[in-house]
C-alpha cells in the first residue's frame, strides 16, 4: 500500500489525530529512524516525511524518496537535515518555530532554581537520616544575573520570566540588528559576548548549531566565566566543547552546569560529564513538556497537510539564510 505520510519519530497525539483524520494514508513508527533501509522502503512513495531530531535526512535518503513534497521537522533544530541536499532537490522543510519556546524557557528557570536551592538533594539527605540546614540552605536568585547567548524567541521568553523572578538579564546575539527593539522592551541589556560571560551568574545558551557556533563555549569562553557561575545548555550539544567543560568542572573553574543536550546522544558510558557531581544531565527534554509536544505536533501536522495539498506554509525554513551562514563560515575558515 502506498503511504502518503510517514512519521519516523515520536509525535504528539494531537498531531497524529489530525493526520489520521485527513484522509491520507499515514504510517507512524517512532523507531523507524533507527533502520535506514526500512525508512527508505516505507517512505519511497510518500508525499511527506515527518522527523524529530534523530532521523538523518541526507542526500542518500532523499534520493530514495521519489514523490516527496515536504519534510516536517518536529522541533526547530536543523542539524540532522542536510538543507543543501533538500534545496538542490527542491524539497521544502517546515519546522515548528517557537512552538516549544515556553517549555524551554521554563526549563531554564527550573535549572536556575535547582542550582540555587538544592531541594532534591536535601530531600534525599533527610530520607537517609540527615538534617543539615547549613548545607542545603542554598542562595537566592533575586539580584543575580542571567546571561543569554542568543536572544531569539526562546531567549526573549526566558528573559521575561527571569526578570519576573528578580534576576538581572543581559545578553548577546550577533544576529540582532539596530531595528530589533524587542531586547529593550523585554529589559535585556545587550553586551558583547565576552562581557556576558564575565558578568553572568548563570549563562544560558540559545543558538543553533552552525559552523560559527560549534565549540562556541570552549576553554577560552569558560575561562571568562566566574568560578561561581553556572552554564545551562538547551540548544545543541555541539555548541559546547564537552572536553573543555569537563575539565573546567573537574577543576572548579566554574561552579556547575546543566546540560539537556550533548554532542552525541545518548552519551557513552565513559563520557566524562557523566561522572561529575557538579554536572546535571537530562535527556533532551527541555522542549518536551506535554503541552509543547502537542503544540509542535499540531503545527507540523497542519503545515504538512497544507503543503501536500498544494499550499505554501509560512513555517518553511529559510534555506538561503542557512546556506549563506555556512558559506560565511567556510570563508572565515579559509
Amino acid at each position: 500500500m502506498q503511504l502518503d505520510i510517514v512519521i519516523a519519530e515520536a509525535m504528539g497525539p494531537a498531531g497524529l489525530d489530525l493526520l489520521n483524520q485527513s484522509g491520507y494514508s499515514v504510517h507512524y513508527d517512532p523507531s523507524l529512524w533507527s533502520d535506514a533501509q526500512q525508512l527508505k522502503e516505507a517512505a519511497a512513495e510518500a508525499k511527506a516525511l515527518i522527523v524529530r531530531n534523530q532521523t538523518k535526512v541526507n542526500g542518500a535518503l532523499l534520493d530514495e524518496l521519489r514523490d516527496i513534497r515536504i519534510i516536517g521537522r518536529l522541533g526547530v533544530g536543523l542539524d540532522n537535515i542536510d538543507l543543501t541536499a533538500t534545496a538542490s532537490r527542491g524539497t521544502p522543510v517546515v519546522s515548528a518555530k517557537n512552538a516549544n519556546a515556553v517549555s524551554v524557557a521554563e526549563y531554564v528557570l527550573a535549572a536556575v532554581l535547582t542550582l540555587s536551592r538544592p531541594i532534591l538533594a536535601a530531600s534525599s539527605d533527610v530520607k537517609l537520616g540527615g538534617w543539615d540546614r547549613k548545607r542545603f540552605g542554598g542562595t537566592e536568585i533575586q539580584g543575580k544575573t542571567l546571561g543569554l547567548i542568543g536572544i531569539g524567541e526562546i531567549g526573549h521568553r526566558t528573559g521575561i520570566k527571569a526578570k519576573a523572578l528578580g534576576l538581572n538579564v543581559i545578553g548577546s546575539d550577533p544576529r540582532l540588528t539596530p531595528n530589533d527593539i524587542a531586547p529593550g522592551v523585554t529589559g535585556i541589556t545587550l553586551l558583547p559576548q565576552e562581557e556576558v560571560l564575565r558578568q553572568a551568574d548563570f549563562v544560558s545558551l540559545h543558538v543553533p548549531l552552525l559552523p560559527s557556533t560549534r565549540n562556541l563555549i570552549d576553554q577560552a569562553a569558560l575561562a571568562r566565566m566566574k568560578d561561581t557561575a553556572y552554564l545551562i545548555n538547551t540548544s545543541r550539544g555541539g555548541v559546547v566543547n564537552e572536553g573543555d567543560l569537563a575539565d573546567a568542572l573537574a577543576h572548579h573553574k566554574i561552579a556547575g552546569a546543566v546540560l539537556d543536550v550533548l554532542d552525541a546522544e545518548p552519551p557513552g558510558a565513559e563520557h566524562p560529564l557523566l561522572h561529575l557531581p557538579n554536572c546535571i544531565l537530562t535527556p533532551h527534554v527541555a522542549g518536551a513538556a506535554e503541552e509543547a509536544l502537542n503544540r509542535t505536533a499540531l503545527l507540523i501536522a497542519a503545515e504538512v497537510l497544507r503543503e501536500i495539498q498544494g499550499g505554501t506554509s509560512k513555517y518553511r525554513v529559510d534555506v538561503n539564510s542557512y546556506l549563506n551562514e555556512l558559506e560565511r563560515a567556510e570563508l572565515a575558515q579559509s
